[in-house]
């Protein structure tokens, strides 16, 4: 049984999979892998649709999992495209559709890998594949409930490889070792609203707001440890809804996005940025309201046996040796990494959430063919 991934990556693309819409693209991926002798089981949630799927024993010695997604991101506005978004139009060896990249050809890819590899030399031992419907959009209910379910069940994956795009350049250049924590801060400065002509009967929250986001960044948070680069603070937005000259606003309202190396973590991160706001707002005589988010904690799969293997897959299909690195923004792997060593590598990422996002077909195959190295490898 021998499955195409472009033809797959296509049939996945015409399936309209904006979060959290599942869009058949579960069910055509169960029907496929049902077919192949795995045993599958919509692991949905709240409403969003997961997919676990296991070929061979249950709690065997060895389980090689893949985990990946196939929701998409929104595609803005339909009249800047130059093809349906959702037709799976192929140009020039081309393949064009929301989700090209990120990351429908990369499940295409590691379903076609394992269903040719189980068919072909069936395994000592077994392959997951944990596919969820919820990685772009608030990602509660979709990897995290697969795995959650699985600790429930019993079945564990002894590693994971995670198919989202790594490769900046070049197909084989970069795989994930890891990531950086994430995690976002709405503040909201709380004055006196008043005529611009008579400053002193107001209290302007402005200062407060400009003083405190210039604190903030302007820390120097790290300079970085052997596998991150320095940790950064961004400031992403500063407002107040008032377009009146006269007017001095009562509210204004700021949002920071920190991302963190394994220096930091995100408890010890929120107390700094409240306990910044708590003396600016001392000083001016204003109250700030903090809300803090944390997305994900700063994650590390040192150097070993997994990375040697997939690096070693990759450089047999690409000639590559990838670099092994944590940059990026964040994945499902930072949860998967609570329950098995975990890895990414997938395409190049260039047009990932772009307008015409595209993959190059012959990208889609080389990927199978780098996924079905990492199995028989693995399990050789």
């Amino acid at each position: 049984m021998t499955i195409d991934p472009v033809t797959l990556t296509a049939d996945l693309i015409r399936c309209p999979t904006v979060t959290p819409e599942e869009g058949s693209a579960l069910v055509l991926l169960d029907d496929l892998l049902s077919r192949a002798g795995f045993e599958t089981v919509r692991v949905d949630r709240n409403g969003v649709p997961n997919l676990f799927a296991r070929w061979g024993p249950k709690g065997v010695a060895r389980t090689f999992g893949f985990n990946g997604h196939t929701d998409v991101v929104p595609v803005g506005d339909l009249a800047d495209w130059s093809v349906d978004p959702f037709g799976a139009e192929q140009r020039n060896d081309i393949l064009y559709g929301r989700g090209a990249t990120d990351m429908k050809s990369a499940v295409a890819a590691f379903a076609a890998a394992a269903v040719d590899f189980v068919s072909e030399t069936p395994p000592d031992g077994a392959v997951i594949l944990a596919i969820t419907g919820d990685e772009e959009g608030p990602a509660r209910d979709g990897t995290r409930a697969l795995l959650d379910w699985m600790g429930h069940q019993g079945e564990r994956m002894d590693v994971c490889l995670v198919g989202e795009p790594t490769c900046p350049v070049t197909l084989g250049d970069m795989i994930k070792i890891g990531r950086r924590g994430s995690m976002s801060a709405w503040m909201a400065v709380r004055g006196k609203q008043g005529h611009a002509a008579y400053p002193h009967r107001a209290r302007n929250p402005l200062p407060a707001m400009v003083r405190l986001m210039d604190r903030l960044a302007g820390r120097e948070l790290d300079r970085g440890t052997e596998h991150f680069d320095p940790s950064t603070l961004a400031v992403v937005s500063i407002e107040t809804g008032n377009d009146a000259t006269n007017v001095i606003p009562g509210t204004c309202r700021g949002i920071v996005n920190i991302r963190f190396n394994d220096l930091h973590n995100g408890a010890a991160l929120s107390d700094w940025l409240r306990a910044e706001a708590a003396e600016v707002a001392e000083a001016f005589g204003v109250q700030i309201d903090t809300e803090i988010k944390v997305s994900g904690e700063s994650f590390l799969t040192p150097p070993g046996a997994l990375s040697a293997l997939v690096s070693g897959a990759v450089a047999a299909e690409t000639g590559l040796v990838p670099e092994l690195s944590t940059t990026g923004g964040t994945s499902d792997a930072r949860f998967v990494k609570d329950h098995c060593p975990v890895v990414e590598f997938g395409l190049v990422g260039k047009t990932m959430h772009q307008v015409d996002e595209c993959v190059p077909v012959d990208e889609i195959v080389r990927l199978k063919a780098i996924y079905g190295r990492i199995l028989r490898d693995y399990f050789g």
